[in-house]
């Protein structure tokens, strides 16, 4: 098996979860996959299976896109409903002060990772420290109706030294109010991008305490929610002997990437690594096919030289 399998993930699993149940299914331990979602999010989650698996550090297109539901009145530890309530506070301001704050939000940004990720800080994640923090300040984040919760979790956030990251939100639409005090929005941001964060600072710049209640991933990439398929469709896909008609061909990858089709003698000079001299192209990157139209790989032309990038033939089949 090679190529990408969008899958759309359910709400409960990591995504290591995912790709732990996927090598049974697949029958490989080459799996990889392309931006990290958590286990109360779902949708699109982009699976590199077996030789696709050399793509994921090679995408053009790293960006995201969210539909997320902000709640005001509640603060927690998590930064979402899945964690220990920190604060509750009376909700004051709806959707006119939101409409209000949202611009401000859109465009170069600096974020401070939640305690509760995978970011490291001395190589350590911030969940790691978050737990020792929080056990060395006394055994864990206070309950709800305790007067010094939030200052104990401030202490704790404190104490694990984050560093603020740039990130890029490029648009903000709001969706509407599924419930009283709630309020859904779509998100198109770079990688990296925190949604629990941005919807906690959205609600601090309107006077509130927020916290996330929903969150779906709607874009990964080049890849959206058209393209993934549940769990329960790709193990009866499985059943059927069919699971390899679900698997997107590896070069959609490289989507973005001018198409390069090159003769047998070029074909061999990048199967041997040998760079092409006087070749006739402008410079760049390259998706490159060879006359039958099978995807050989990345290349790049610099100065009329075309020299190989990453193949993804079978070494076999060469």
């Amino acid at each position: 098996m090679q190529g990408i399998l969008i899958v759309d993930k359910p709400a409960g699993w990591t995504s290591f979860d995912v790709i732990a149940k996927l090598r049974g299914v697949l029958g490989t331990r080459k799996l990889g996959h392309s931006g990290t979602l958590d286990p109360m999010a779902t949708g699109v989650l982009p699976v590199f299976c077996g030789g696709a698996s050399k793509a994921v550090d090679l995408q053009e297109n790293h960006d995201k896109t969210y539909r997320a539901v902000l709640r005001l009145g509640t603060r927690t530890d998590t930064g979402d409903v899945t964690g220990t309530v920190l604060e509750t506070a009376p909700v004051t301001a709806g959707e006119t002060e939101l409409l209000a704050v949202l611009p401000r939000f859109v465009g170069p940004q600096t974020q401070l990772p939640p305690l509760y990720s995978a970011v490291k800080v001395n190589g350590v994640p911030l969940y790691k420290l978050a737990r020792q923090n929080s056990a060395r300040l006394g055994g864990g984040a206070a309950p709800a109706d305790a007067p010094d919760a939030a200052a104990r979790w401030a202490a704790a956030e404190q104490a694990a030294a984050r560093k603020p990251r740039p990130v890029t939100i490029y648009s903000i639409d709001y969706e509407g109010s599924p419930a009283p005090g709630e309020y859904a929005l779509r998100v198109a941001c770079s990688k990296g991008t925190y949604i629990r964060t941005l919807l906690e600072d959205i609600a601090a710049a309107m006077g509130q305490k927020g916290t996330m209640s929903a969150l779906r991933r709607v874009q990964a990439g080049v890849y959206g929610e058209q393209d993934a398929h549940p769990l329960e469709e790709i193990l009866a896909a499985k059943a059927a002997g069919t699971l390899e008609t679900l698997l997107l061909p590896v070069d959609t990858v490289f989507a973005a990437l001018p198409r390069l089709t090159v003769n047998d003698g070029v074909k061999r000079h990048l199967y041997n690594g040998c760079p092409t001299s006087n070749f006739r192209a402008a410079d760049g990157r390259y998706r490159v096919y060879d006359l039958t139209g099978s995807f050989l790989g990345l290349a790049a032309v610099e100065q009329g030289v075309l020299q190989v990038e990453k193949l993804f033939v079978d070494r076999d089949a060469r």
